[in-house]
């Protein structure tokens, strides 16, 4: 979670992180409630010492043929006092706890001030904002009209946010996934890894996906969840291992069904595939040394440019600010896909650099020399299959709602250059 020895060295530093995000003031509570801890801690270990110290004296006594009854009995009150100061540590430290975990992370100082999206800042932009001679359709307009995005067939068997690809887009689908796991792998040292879908508590919470995002997630009758990302897993992998330093950097990538209950999205993205419960993504994630994470992050985000690049789609990189930063980011930068028939940027992309922030929380360390330091953790989509093949559609049009499939993906696509209408 958060470092505790640094908090005490520097408790302003800690409160000014905070207020960045525009939360309050937390370390002079956190400090006080430290001190009471480590006081019952040190009262702790001088009456387990004095105890020690008892189970001798009794034992010489028995030996001498003394009375023992008056130092048993204050054995007997020391266990009782030692009981009642574990008790009282280990409630001040879930108290600490639980107020630490529900806190997020430090930003990075290149990190721009702002409340919103509205305050982001565009890095770069790459590809011209195409201009039809037509009014451009949204995906779902063309989907239906090819008889092959079927959301009422999805909606009768799930509800609402479910969609059912049929013939040619679902295999675009596929096609979108395969290159994406191609590109990262074959060109950018990323390991194919297939990923269990189901997770338990530690998982979830050593990525920081819980207790925050709870709501946002579906939970299992048998105490499991479904994952929210490809994230979870990858990064939880290394969950309580301590790492050789030589086996890092460890680059994995997933392709797979993700679930979200998005709880907090209602009403938003109601038509279309946009925003749903269940959506395939090619995840990306990186276990760095410390020192390596800033650049690893720069690495990351252009290995999913890379794949926007190839599709020919204009995007553009966002730095995010303080207040759109997630919750277990220092830093973050979303790519963002020009979607004609909405006539805006939407995010395809979110790639962040969580630091040492889930390895705290997962313990998942390194070795260095004669001592071991926690890893650093980052987590990037590389990219949103669904988001993306909406952007394709769009982008790729034409007048008769015919969609051209751009020249990467056609050896996918057994060489399909045209999806009719």
């Amino acid at each position: 979670m958060h470092d505790l020895k640094a908090l005490r060295a520097d408790p302003a530093a800690f409160d000014a992180a905070l207020a960045r995000r525009g939360l309050p003031a937390v370390a002079e509570s956190l400090v006080k409630e430290d001190e009471q801890r480590r006081a019952a801690l040190a009262e702790l270990q001088e009456a387990q010492a004095r105890r020690k110290g008892l189970a001798k004296e009794i034992g010489q006594a028995k030996r001498n043929g003394e009375d023992t009854t008056e130092i048993e009995a204050r054995g007997v009150a020391l266990r009782d006092r030692i009981a009642t100061l574990e008790a009282r540590a280990n409630e001040i430290q879930k108290r600490i706890d639980d107020v630490l975990q529900r806190l997020p992370n430090q930003l990075d100082a290149s990190v721009p001030d702002g409340r919103d999206e509205n305050d982001n800042v565009v890095v770069h932009q790459r590809g011209e904002v195409p201009s039809f001679p037509f009014e451009a359709k949204q995906h779902f307009e063309l989907g239906e009209a090819l008889g092959l995005m079927d959301f009422a067939a999805a909606g009768k068997i799930a509800g609402s946010r479910f969609v059912m690809l049929r013939g040619v887009l679902a295999r675009l689908e596929r096609a979108l996934g395969q290159f994406m796991l191609d590109t990262h792998t074959g060109e950018f040292g990323y390991e194919e890894v297939t990923v269990p879908l189901l997770v338990n508590d530690a998982s979830m919470y050593g990525t920081d996906k819980l207790p925050k995002f709870a709501e946002d997630s579906f939970h299992t009758d048998d105490d499991r969840w479904l994952i929210p990302t490809g994230e979870v897993p990858l990064t939880a992998s290394v969950m309580g291992d301590i790492l050789p330093a030589e086996s890092l950097p460890r680059r994995m990538t997933t392709l797979s069904t993700c679930f979200r209950s998005e709880a907090g999205s209602a009403g938003r993205d109601v038509r279309g595939m946009l925003r749903q419960h269940q959506f395939t993504k090619c995840e990306l994630v990186s276990v760095v040394a410390p020192e390596e994470s800033e650049a690893e992050h720069e690495r990351m985000t252009r290995a999913a440019e890379t794949v926007l690049e190839r599709l020919g789609l204009p995007f553009r990189r966002v730095l995010l600010c303080a207040g759109d930063t997630g919750f277990g980011a220092a830093k973050t930068y979303d790519l963002e896909a020009w979607l004609p028939g909405q006539k805006a940027w939407r995010e395809v992309s979110s790639c962040s650099n969580t630091r040492d922030f889930q390895a705290r929380r997962m313990n998942a360390r390194m070795r260095r020399e004669k001592t071991t330091v926690f890893v650093h953790t980052l987590n990037g989509s590389g990219l949103a299959v669904g988001r993306v093949m909406i952007a394709l559609m769009e982008m790729y049009q034409q007048e008769d709602g015919s969609i051209i499939v751009p020249d990467v993906l056609r050896p996918y696509m057994g060489g399909l250059t045209v999806i009719l209408i």
